[in-house]
C-alpha cells in the first residue's frame, strides 16, 4: 500500500494521533498538511454523517490573521464582496481574485475588530498573495499565520454534543456567526459554520497542545450519540453543491463562473484589485457556469477533469462526481456553457471507461 513520507514540508496537526487512533484509512495533502479522507469507507462514513455526529480534522483549513490599522482595507482589496457592513462576531464567505478577476481562494473572513481578521483559507499559497498586496501597497498592516487548529464537529447531533462542551448558550449562536467559549480556563473562537449541509459548528484551537484535549473532551462527551471521527464527505458536498477550490474552480474562473455571483458587489466594493476585470463580467454575463449534473452507468473515479460533450462538440467539463446512494444518481458538479446550461440539456460525459449519458439538474440535490 501507498504512504505518505513524512517531512518538515508535509505536517501533522494537533488531533492526528487522535484522526490516528480512530482508525483514519487516507490521506490527502492540503495546504502542506494532513488531511483525513475516509474512515470505515466514503460510503457508510456519508450515511453516518447524515444521522449522527462527527468530529472533523480541518487543521488544514490555514488561517491567515490580518493585523493594524490598515486591516479592512487591505481585506476590501482581497475580495469583491463590500465588507463595510461586517461586524466582529461575524464570519463572510469571501471569494478572493486577482487583477484579472480570477479566483485565488474563496475563504470564511472572520472580523474580530475593524484592525483584526482571521482569513480561513482553502488550498492555496494565499499568504503570499496577501503578504504581497500588504507590501506593494505599503500597509500599516502584520500578515501572519497563526497557530490555530479548525476542529469540525458536524451532523443533526452536533448541537448536543458541542453543548456539552461549551454549554447550551453555544446553541444560540446563528449560521456565521462566532463567540468566545471557555474550554478549560482557554477561550475559544467557535463558529456555526462547516463544510458539510448537516450542520455544526468549527472550533478556532488556538496553540497545539490543546488539540488533543478538546478532541478527547468531544469525543467522551458524544459516546452516548454515536459520536465518530470523520471528515469532509466528497458524497455529501457534491449534493449540497459545496465547491472545492482547486477542483470546481480555479484562478481560471470568476466567481460568476462559479456561481458566486451574489457574494461580489462589485459596484460598491471599492478597492478591490479584480473589480475593473469584474464590472466588466457583471455587464455582459459568464459564458460558462457551475451546474449540478447527473451521470447515468458504473462511472470510473473522478480523478480528472471530464470532458462535457453535446453533438461530438465540447461544452463544459465535469469537475467532481460520485455515486450517491440516498438518490441513486451519480450527482456531479460541471463547468457549462451557456448554450448547455438549462435544467433537462441532455449531455454525454467522456470519461477514461467510456462515454455516460448525462442531464444537467435545476438545483443541488441537498
Amino acid at each position: 500500500m501507498s504512504q505518505i513520507s513524512p517531512s518538515r514540508r508535509v505536517r501533522r496537526t494537533p488531533f492526528s494521533d487522535g484522526v490516528e487512533a480512530a482508525g483514519v484509512q487516507g490521506y490527502t495533502v492540503y495546504n502542506r498538511m494532513l488531511l483525513p479522507t475516509y474512515f470505515q469507507s466514503v460510503v457508510d462514513d456519508y450515511h453516518h454523517l447524515k444521522r449522527h455526529v462527527q468530529i472533523w480534522d480541518v487543521s488544514v483549513e490555514r488561517q491567515v490573521e490580518v493585523r493594524g490599522p490598515d486591516a479592512g482595507r487591505l481585506m476590501q482589496m482581497l475580495t469583491p464582496r463590500d465588507l463595510r457592513g461586517m461586524l466582529p462576531g461575524q464570519c463572510y464567505y469571501v471569494p478572493m481574485v486577482d487583477e484579472t478577476g480570477g479566483m485565488l481562494n474563496d475563504p470564511v473572513a472572520l472580523k474580530f475588530s475593524d484592525d483584526r481578521y482571521w482569513v480561513s483559507i482553502a488550498d492555496s499559497d494565499l499568504l503570499l498573495w496577501i503578504k504581497g498586496i500588504a507590501y506593494g501597497f505599503r500597509l500599516d498592516v502584520i500578515v501572519t499565520e497563526p497557530d490555530v487548529a479548525p476542529l469540525a464537529v458536524q451532523g443533526p447531533m452536533a448541537d448536543d454534543l458541542v453543548a456539552r462542551i461549551f454549554g447550551d448558550s453555544v446553541r444560540d449562536l446563528r449560521f456565521f456567526r462566532y463567540g468566545l467559549f471557555d474550554f478549560e480556563g482557554v477561550e475559544m473562537v467557535v463558529a456555526r459554520s462547516g463544510y458539510s449541509k448537516q450542520g455544526g459548528f468549527e472550533i478556532y484551537v488556538d496553540g497545539y497542545d490543546m488539540g488533543m484535549p478538546i478532541w478527547n473532551a468531544l469525543m467522551k462527551a458524544g459516546e452516548d450519540l454515536n459520536v465518530r471521527a470523520g471528515c469532509p464527505n466528497g458524497i455529501e458536498r457534491i449534493e449540497g453543491g459545496l465547491l472545492s477550490y482547486g477542483n470546481d474552480m480555479t484562478i481560471e474562473n470568476t466567481p460568476h463562473e462559479a456561481g458566486l455571483g451574489r457574494f461580489c458587489s462589485t459596484q460598491t466594493a471599492i478597492g478591490c484589485v479584480g473589480r475593473d476585470a469584474l464590472l466588466r463580467v457583471a455587464k455582459e454575463g459568464p459564458i460558462k457556469q457551475v451546474r449540478p449534473i447527473s451521470i447515468t452507468g458504473d462511472l470510473p473515479l473522478c480523478d480528472r477533469g471530464w470532458d462535457i460533450v453535446a453533438g461530438g462538440k465540447r461544452v463544459g467539463m465535469v469537475t467532481s462526481s460520485a455515486l450517491s446512494p440516498d438518490f441513486d444518481t451519480n450527482v456531479a458538479i460541471g463547468m457549462v456553457r451557456m448554450t448547455h446550461w438549462d435544467p433537462g440539456t441532455k449531455l454525454e460525459v467522456v470519461t477514461q471507461d467510456g462515454t455516460f449519458p448525462a442531464v444537467v439538474q435545476d438545483k443541488f440535490w441537498n
